[in-house]
């Protein structure tokens, strides 16, 4: 009778404390006290994206087209705003706006129509089902948080936001976003000075839906 043999460590992804320990065998003047934050922070981050990509594809949207519908929720009812204000704070270009637009409007997340005032113009808004889509990828999201903290005091999440929060502003003040901003930038539309962004749908930290709600 045979034994499964284990797996080999390439098979497996290496625990916190080994991945740091080949870095101090390759880079001895690494600081292990702050490689194993950044690395559990890294990997938490990658498996919170990993979640919230699992419960985009359940609602039937992207992360690319989530990006859209918050941003046009973060700009406060009626919900609508123009290509080119959507492009910039996506950080695409036109065609790429036009050609993600296209797609949402083929599944009435949002509508595209000419500006009433200026017929020039044209203005994406959200609609109702776009909507209900992001609300409840919110719900699903704080559920999952919610879970994945259960774990820990009301005092410990206190003292960890406050910890993740310094860290946020050391990061924002040294490291400009993906479009450039720090966070003195403005937006077109925004009615304050703007966090640092991730670029993909949670934290992708990525983007969770409900981080992005609250930094922004």
């Amino acid at each position: 009778m045979t034994t499964d043999k284990p797996a080999p460590a390439t098979d497996r992804e290496l625990g916190i404390a080994e991945q740091v320990a080949v870095y101090q065998r390759e880079f001895p003047t690494v600081d292990p006290q702050v490689e194993t934050i950044v690395q559990t922070l890294s990997r938490v981050a990658r498996r919170m994206g990993v979640a919230y990509d699992r419960q985009l594809t359940v609602l039937g949207i992207t992360a690319a087209e989530w990006e859209v519908l918050k941003a046009l929720v973060v700009s406060g009812s009626p919900y609508r705003l123009g290509p080119g204000e959507l492009a910039k704070r996506l950080g695409l270009t036109p065609a790429a706006m036009t050609h993600r637009i296209d797609r949402m409007v083929a599944e009435d997340l949002v509508t595209r129509e000419r500006d009433e005032s200026n017929r020039v113009r044209v203005i994406i808004e959200l609609t109702e089902n776009g909507r209900d889509k992001w609300l409840e990828s919110m719900r699903m999201a704080a559920v999952f948080e919610e879970e994945l903290l259960q774990d820990i005091t009301g005092e410990e999440r206190a003292v960890l936001s406050g910890l993740l929060a310094r860290m946020l502003r050391r990061i924002e003040e040294s490291q400009p976003d993906a479009l450039g901003r720090t966070p003195g930038a403005w937006c077109v539309g925004q009615q304050g000075p703007l966090s640092v962004q991730t670029p993909h749908w949670p934290l992708r930290l990525g983007s969770s839906p409900l981080v992005h709600h609250l930094l922004v």
